[in-house]
């Protein structure tokens, strides 16, 4: 028998390497299944959480979400007429029959409609005078569109020069300027940021700023007139 076992293994080494594989791989399964045996309580809770917290996302988004979606859109209508015709005051508190930002921010904070209303509302604060207000709810804010975003970053700005806090100013027009570049907002709060740093007489900062709107936006309206800011910090003409 001894002499039979070890011809049969000589002759598997030698001739049959894929019964080796294919053994191995039996063993495997083997072990896959005594492993769901011994965990399938487990196993099967976990499927069971996944579908629950599936379902529960999709039946959050249709029943839930969307609704409020819905109810925050509504709410902010009257309150976007008041802000288009510059009546901040009634655009933020609402004339009694109509919610204002404010109150569609406190009911519908965490929709798209109210996160716009931070915005809007943070703008409305600065357009009259409150500066730090505008301030908090333009922070508060949050978008991945190609301008507003840059806007809020360079209105919280505006708002620190009315303070101010030139400082944090510059640091919010450069990022204005540095977010999603375009010819549109890119060169405006560029040229706020040479202007403030100017202002607080680092030049050698400017100048950088200055040449970066001339390379790279010389067709817009910063980009045409910017060879005067050059030249009167010292920058010849090219």
């Amino acid at each position: 028998m001894v002499e039979n076992k070890t011809d049969i293994q000589q002759q598997g080494a030698g001739h049959s390497p894929k019964k080796s594989q294919d053994f191995d791989l039996e063993n495997s399964m083997h072990k896959a299944e005594d492993f769901y045996q011994k965990n399938k309580n487990i196993i099967n809770y976990g499927l069971i959480a996944v579908v629950v917290v599936v379902g529960g996302f999709f039946a959050y988004n249709r029943f839930v979400k969307a609704p409020n979606e819905q109810k925050a859109q509504e709410a902010a209508f009257t309150a976007q007429h008041y802000f288009a015709v510059d009546s901040f005051k009634l655009a933020l508190n609402g004339d009694g029959n109509n919610y204002g930002f404010l109150e569609v921010i406190n009911k519908y904070g965490g929709t798209k409609a109210g996160n716009l209303a931070k915005y809007q509302a943070g703008v409305s604060y600065v357009k009259m005078g409150d500066f730090q207000k505008g301030i908090d709810l333009l922070k508060d804010f949050s978008a991945n569109d190609l301008v507003v975003q840059a806007m809020a970053y360079g209105i919280t700005a505006d708002a620190y020069m009315e303070l101010g806090k030139d400082a944090e100013a510059i640091e919010f027009y450069k990022k204005a300027g540095a977010y999603n570049e375009n010819d549109l907002t890119s060169p405006l709060y560029l040229m706020r940021a040479g202007l403030a740093l100017e202002k607080n007489s680092k030049n050698d900062e400017a100048i950088q700023i200055y040449k970066s709107i001339k390379e790279k936006y010389p067709t817009s309206p910063e980009g045409r007139d910017i060879d005067k800011y050059l030249a009167r910090l010292g920058v010849v003409k090219d």
